[in-house]
């Protein structure tokens, strides 16, 4: 599945395969689907649209707001702020489980040192990838606003772009969750969102003994019930909404001047000594930019790209914007088979390669 986009128009170019191979029902252009670590694009969106709020500020320490002192282990002086942590810069690692369960505490877990890189501080820790940050982050917005985080983020960056998407089904009318888009692995075993993984189902993860019910959750407590690291669901066709209001810039109805600019030119930057990741930025990559060498060709032609990919449950994802000619694309794949090893970090799959071109093939002339 994929769309392509420009700043106004917005047109599926490849619609093919089944979206629950149980019922024989095929994929329509904006079927909701895991969008896995795109996810966390939204979420960068929500933090700064915050910021324009002024509820929240990057570079303070998030203690203020979670109303507990959050530290690394051995560096008690050095605070940890939205900034380092959107930016995987923080020294959060997965070396623990980064799915808190409802019933279980955010806190505890982040201090187990483990889950901390013990050689530097936050914002002097080197760029790791870590998914742990997210249900940080989340949390911290919940703190901030007093919202539940699939409420704080339907305000934010849902509904002002018209968009019907939620986060782990949450909030999701029925309608939609019918249409949902299973993922399956390459060995054609279920891996999320089939029926039995469907509201009236429970949809979140919940502790041993603990009922599914989030009529008793307070904000601010432990956002990862709500999977920010990669639970959104969305439709290409919604998902390129929100491709066209970032080419917009600050006319697309998010973010301010600043915070747009702030969040374009965080992903500029280098990172040495990485294979994927070469440039990233306040929850946003850059790829295939020019006299480096690094594994993320995607598209092959010479363009910086800015955005996020997924993977996740054998699908495949990314919404990708080409800001100087106004373009973008929006697609998944799945059934892909995973990596081989635990240290490969990077490098887009050859079936979403493939998918890529023939979706710029089909793609109109904008």
């Amino acid at each position: 599945m994929a769309v392509a986009f420009d700043r106004t128009k917005a047109r599926p170019v490849v619609v093919k395969g089944m979206a629950d191979r149980a019922t024989g029902r095929a994929v329509e252009a904006n079927d909701p689907v895991r969008i896995a670590s795109i996810s966390k694009l939204v979420m960068a969106l929500a933090a700064l649209r915050l910021v324009d709020e002024g509820k929240v500020e990057l570079d303070a320490d998030v203690s203020t707001y979670l109303g507990w002192n959050l530290r690394a282990p051995g560096y008690p002086d050095r605070p940890v702020t939205l900034r380092q942590i959107l930016s995987h810069r923080a020294g959060l690692r997965d070396r623990v489980d980064y799915v808190i369960p409802l019933g279980e505490s955010l806190q505890q877990r982040l201090a187990d040192p483990a889950a901390w890189y013990a050689a530097a501080p936050p914002g002097d820790a080197p760029f790791e990838y870590a998914n742990l940050g997210s249900p940080v982050v989340a949390t911290v917005l919940e703190a901030a606003s007093g919202e539940r985080y699939d409420r704080l983020v339907e305000r934010t960056v849902f509904a002002p772009l018209g968009i019907r998407a939620c986060l782990n089904w949450v909030g999701c009318s029925q309608d939609l969750v019918v249409r949902a888009v299973v993922l399956y692995r390459d060995t054609g075993e279920v891996a999320r969102d089939d029926a039995g993984g469907l509201p009236p189902n429970c949809t979140i993860p919940v502790a041993e003994g603990v009922d599914c019910s989030l009529d008793g959750y307070v904000p601010g407590t432990n956002a990862s019930v709500f999977s920010p690291q990669g639970g959104v669901r969305i439709g290409m066709l919604d998902l390129a909404r929100i491709g066209q209001a970032l080419l917009a810039g600050p006319d697309g109805g998010l973010l301010s001047e600043r915070t747009y600019l702030e969040w374009v030119s965080s992903a500029w930057p280098d990172i040495g000594g990485q294979q994927f990741f070469c440039s990233y930025g306040l929850g946003v990559q850059r790829i295939e930019a020019g006299g480096r060498s690094c594994e993320d060709r995607l598209f092959a032609d010479g363009i910086d790209r800015i955005g996020h990919a997924g993977e996740a449950y054998g699908l495949r994802s990314g919404l990708w914007l080409d800001v100087k000619s106004g373009t973008g694309l929006a697609y998944f794949t799945t059934a892909v088979p995973p990596r081989q090893t635990a240290e490969d970090e990077g490098g887009f799959d050859p079936r979403e390669i493939d998918l890529v071109a023939r979706a710029m093939k089909s793609a109109p002339a904008y």
